[in-house]
């Protein structure tokens, strides 16, 4: 008995030890980083010199920042759009993926090869499509002689933001499609065939059995979103970082564009930037808290 007892206590005791190169890693690269953050966003500091602790001064300022705020709704429509777009799309195309077995593979690649591909080689690529010169879209455009839908494209401020979103979706959609998809083989074929000798149609299946069936999917898809959209700045920056006059920008964009000095003077504003990753590191943990206890509350009217 002393022996086994013995034994279990040098097995945690190695399990332990195995896990400390990881603990390490992700202390050193993850909390401290974090923890510094919170301190430099209370700090004024141009990247070099002394910091100088100005308390919630950095905070107070983003309340009176026009352009802030002006990104914060700019996220907020983003993370409205995309999560809205990136949630019912792929469970439709999941659905009907499903119902036609016929080559569904070769289209579950198709949709899903844009993920594979980067947000900044994505938003790179379609920069040059949305070109309104030389770009593929205006070319395609005229030649079908739709001269009057030709646009500046991402140089409008009217049309900026939702090329982003549409470019975010034909990005996104296949990772998604394939979380649904998944999702789908847990619900059993005898809930539909019990549904068809009720005589529900398809729509009535769709809304009253794989909605109501798929929600703990949809909610993981939803949070994803939403961290995303506030998180959002490899894509924007690769098209029009942030531009035209601030239409596109996001606060990702507006802390990259504070940090590494690229307004004004051209001086970095390292703690007024930190101060904005904290308020993005806050807005993200907040929403998904909320869907939380949203679906949590749900689950127990249940």
């Amino acid at each position: 008995m002393r022996k086994a007892h013995s034994l279990e206590k040098s097995q945690h005791i190695f399990g332990y030890l195995m896990i400390i190169p990881a603990l390490l890693f992700f202390v050193i690269f993850v909390v401290y980083p974090s923890l510094d953050a919170v301190g430099l966003s209370l700090c004024f500091w141009h990247g070099y010199g002394e910091r100088v602790f100005v308390g919630l001064q950095n905070y107070i300022n983003l309340f009176h920042d026009p352009v802030f705020w002006l990104a914060f709704k700019n996220n907020i429509i983003f993370v409205i759009a995309t999560t809205i777009l990136q949630t019912l799309i792929p469970m439709v195309l999941a659905v009907m993926l499903v119902k036609n077995s016929f080559l569904n593979t070769f289209f579950r690649v198709s949709y899903f090869v844009p993920n594979v591909i980067s947000f900044i080689i994505t938003g790179s690529l379609w920069a040059m499509i949305f070109e309104p010169n030389f770009g593929l879209l205006n070319t395609i455009l005229q030649n079908l002689g739709l001269e009057t839908w030709k646009q500046l494209w991402l140089a409008d401020p009217k049309w900026a933001f939702p090329c982003i979103i549409f470019v975010s979706l034909w990005q996104s959609m296949g990772f998604y499609l394939v979380i649904f998809y998944a999702g789908l083989q847990g619900i059993p074929e005898e809930v539909y065939e019990a549904a068809s000798v009720d005589g529900a149609d398809s729509l009535r299946k769709f809304l009253f059995i794989t909605v109501p069936l798929l929600r703990p999917v949809t909610t993981v898809v939803i949070i994803i979103n939403v961290i995303g959209g506030f998180k959002v700045f490899d894509l924007i920056w690769a098209m029009t970082t942030g531009g035209p006059n601030h239409a596109t920008e996001v606060m990702a964009t507006y802390l990259y564009t504070l940090a590494f000095g690229s307004i004004g003077t051209g001086t970095p504003h390292m703690g007024y930037a930190a101060a904005i990753g904290i308020m993005i590191l806050i807005f993200s943990v907040l929403a998904s808290v909320v869907q939380l206890w949203v679906r949590e509350a749900d689950t127990l009217e249940y």
